[in-house]
């Protein structure tokens, strides 16, 4: 643990203890949705399925990748993830990414759309926990936050739920968040 950098953050003015729970609930939300994904593409088949699995699969990483980043953060807090697997992804912030029973495309989508706003709000509130306050886990969750937008913004487009002027990233995974992964 980094015991300056917590004292910091807790003079700011900030619960670190419910800012780890968010953390940790978060991380968990990472975790196991890149192992739902997996499932999900796996399971976008057909015409339909082919157009959207290039897309899931980015989605897929970058949640891998934000498990990553969030994990030294965590313990840096002083705070730790569970050593029970199935105790941490029933932590999750966010509920199972599920197969749905007789699984179409939209059916998926539906679900990865639902996945990305859990995320999208919980990031949403540790940026406005952290604002101004503790700079590295803010600058962290907004990075995260931006990715998870993108996402959103991707799949509620093949839902035909309008425009969002995001395009498909070439070649480039995690951009916001890459900084923390290194």
């Amino acid at each position: 643990m980094a015991k300056v950098t917590r004292e910091m953050v807790e003079r700011a003015g900030i619960d670190v203890d419910q800012l780890l729970e968010l953390l940790v609930k978060n991380a968990a939300a990472e975790l196991t949705t890149y192992y739902y994904y997996t499932i999900l593409r796996a399971n976008l088949t057909g015409l339909d399925g082919e157009t959207i699995k290039e897309i899931a699969e980015v989605a897929r990483v970058e949640d891998r990748n934000h498990f990553e980043a969030l994990m030294p953060r965590i313990y840096e807090l002083g705070g730790k993830l569970p050593a029970d697997m199935k105790e941490f992804h029933d932590m999750s912030a966010c509920p199972p990414a599920s197969l749905p029973q007789n699984p179409t495309a939209e059916d998926i989508l539906k679900v990865l759309v639902e996945a990305e706003r859990c995320a999208v709000r919980g990031y949403t509130q540790i940026c406005n926990m952290t604002a101004g306050k503790d700079h590295r886990t803010y600058d962290l969750a907004l990075a995260i936050l931006n990715e998870e937008i993108e996402h959103e913004s991707w799949f509620s487009e093949f839902l035909g739920e309008g425009p969002s002027g995001h395009f498909m990233r070439r070649g480039e995974t995690s951009p916001f968040v890459s900084k923390f992964l290194k």
